[in-house]
């Protein structure tokens, strides 16, 4: 049950944290770009079965592949993209979360 509110935690209220201390005067257009970051996940739709409570996303889903990562990551070093690269780089880190929560169950017993 942890392991799903820190995931979800990251997904959902990181981007609002993010955008409270680094976009304030944005605050509502940076923080639905920040969360809109979520729609990578649409890779879930090619995969069998669509959800796996204990398959982790990183490298297995084509959005969560490890070049696209590198692109993602690339993103935030330019200004035009940097937002963009920011919601992407969030998601990444929430499901890098899950899949380290998965294998160390034992964190937070």
């Amino acid at each position: 049950m942890l392991r799903f509110i820190v995931h979800y935690g990251i997904h959902f209220i990181v981007p609002f944290l993010v955008t409270y201390l680094f976009y304030k005067k944005d605050f509502l257009k940076v923080s639905g770009i920040l969360l809109l970051g979520i729609l990578i996940d649409i890779d879930h739709l090619w995969a069998s079965p669509m959800f796996d409570a204990n398959r982790c996303s990183i490298g297995f889903h084509f959005l969560h592949s490890y070049y696209l990562i590198a692109l993602y990551f690339a993103l935030l070093f330019f200004k035009k993209t940097r937002i963009i690269g920011i919601a992407l780089m969030i998601h990444i880190i929430a499901d890098l979360t899950d899949c380290y929560l998965m294998k160390h169950p034992c964190l937070f017993s």
